[in-house]
């Protein structure tokens, strides 16, 4: 493996205590060995004059396999929006479709400075996610969407309980832990309206079994909401602990609509909420209630959810909105760019169980960097809080160098472990095959 100086930059470490060094970050053996240290020489140097070096970005909810759905199903409501549009093209996924869009997502994504993500995958074809992941350097939590339970679930993602179970398990005897932990896996239960009571039961022993996240969507708008009452008498967080699916190793997308006594409920527990304040606008979901969660200590991370609710997988929006979102409920103080920032780097680590390896940059630590240029004209002028500048100003264009575990994937705006044609030109053949297959 060679080693990296990064010369000249601003390093935003995202440490403990929010510390920005002026000097070079010096790389060996995939992990960051020095950072101010003069380094004299090193394989590959890379001067970041004007530019911040910063901590990969961790999104924590992500859909690779909806990348080809990209604007095919907006303007509808969460449920509408999954039977009408979305379930109807996971159905008619095939193998090429998903590769496909697996890799323009990850191409996306870290064309966007972020290098890490939790992804929940359709019910078929998990694999292809996996070596996508595998191929391009990535890093990733992935987990297989299981499904066992709805009327109106079309029959190619309708599951059996234990046909579920088994496929989930041999993907993880597979892929976690794979390339020295970049790759892992996770339970990934749709959510609870499309899942039975006995299948939720299950990944919340079988998770703690294999010692392995699980990812899943809860209270992301009030229709979902009232049918999980409805059908438990229980409202959705306290279902979901009720079964065992609460805790630090578990991960809540959206937790839009909660009530005082769910909100306990994620702080005793430790369960992470994975915010994405643009894919809940956009769906007409709501606003979470990020000011309260914070203030309890609930662990917020950020994630740009998929392609077919947000449109993009960009953190520097989802970063703005989030912040804007919340000073105009409560006050311009509210949540400030420092605090952010922390949600798309370090506590977004965290939430994954990844904060002693990445979300900061802190000698020991495996090197996922990105070099962020400040030298646009939508940053100038040359900012004196570069923080500010990062969440208000800066722009996934701005990316201009990013590492993975220790390794160039991207270099002057070039993909390095992608062919940037090849994906586009798959990504377009396949989706409009795919929307042959689905007729949407």
């Amino acid at each position: 493996m060679q080693s990296i100086l990064i010369r000249n930059g601003t390093v935003v470490t995202m440490d403990a205590n929010n510390s920005i060094v002026n000097g070079d970050l010096f790389i060996q053996d995939g992990r960051v060995t020095s950072i101010g240290a003069n380094v004299s020489d090193a394989d590959i140097v890379i001067d970041a004059r004007n530019c911040a070096v910063l901590p990969g970005f961790v999104q924590t909810h992500l859909h690779l396999c909806q990348t080809l759905f990209r604007g095919a199903a907006d303007d509808l409501a969460l449920i509408d929006w999954l039977k009408k549009r979305v379930w109807p093209m996971e159905a008619a996924h095939n193998a090429a479709s998903v590769r496909a869009s697996a890799r323009l997502g990850i191409a996306e994504l870290i064309k966007g400075g972020t290098t890490c993500a939790l992804t929940m995958e359709t019910v078929n074809h998990t694999e292809e996610v996996f070596r996508a992941v595998d191929e391009t350097g990535f890093r990733a939590t992935v987990g297989k969407c299981m499904m066992d339970k709805g009327d109106e679930v079309p029959p190619e993602l309708h599951e059996q309980l234990e046909a579920s179970v088994a496929e989930s398990l041999a993907l993880l005897e597979k892929w976690h832990g794979k390339n020295d932990g970049r790759i892992r896996y996770c339970f990934a239960p749709r959510f609870a309206v499309s899942c039975t009571r006995e299948l939720l039961s299950r990944v919340a022993l079988l998770a703690r079994e294999h010692g392995v996240m699980v990812h899943t969507h809860a209270s992301e708008n009030t229709k979902e909401c009232e049918l999980v009452q409805s059908e438990s008498g229980m409202r959705n967080i306290t279902y979901l602990d009720s079964l065992g699916l609460t805790g630090s190793h578990v991960a809540l997308a959206h937790c839009v609509h909660l009530d005082e006594h769910e909100l306990e409920t994620l702080r005793r527990t430790g369960t992470n909420v994975a915010h994405c304040p643009s894919s809940n606008l956009k769906l007409g979901s709501g606003i979470a209630p990020i000011k309260k969660m914070l203030a309890e200590g609930i662990s917020v991370s950020l994630g740009a959810d998929g392609a077919a609710c947000n449109n993009r997988l960009d953190m520097f929006t989802e970063m703005r909105t989030a912040a804007l979102l919340q000073k105009v409920l409560h006050g311009p103080e509210v949540l400030p760019a420092a605090r952010v920032l922390r949600m798309a780097t370090i506590e977004g680590a965290g939430a994954m169980g990844l904060a002693e390896e990445i979300g900061s940059l802190e000698t020991g630590k495996r090197a996922d960097v990105i070099i962020v240029s400040l030298a646009e004209m939508h940053s100038l002028p040359q900012p004196a809080d570069i923080v500010s500048a990062l969440v208000y100003s800066a722009q996934p264009s701005d990316v201009q160098t990013v590492i993975i575990d220790g390794s160039l994937v991207m270099q002057g705006r070039n993909l390095l472990t992608m062919d940037e044609a090849e994906v586009s030109a798959d990504a377009n053949r396949e989706a409009a095959l795919l929307r042959d297959r689905s007729n949407i």
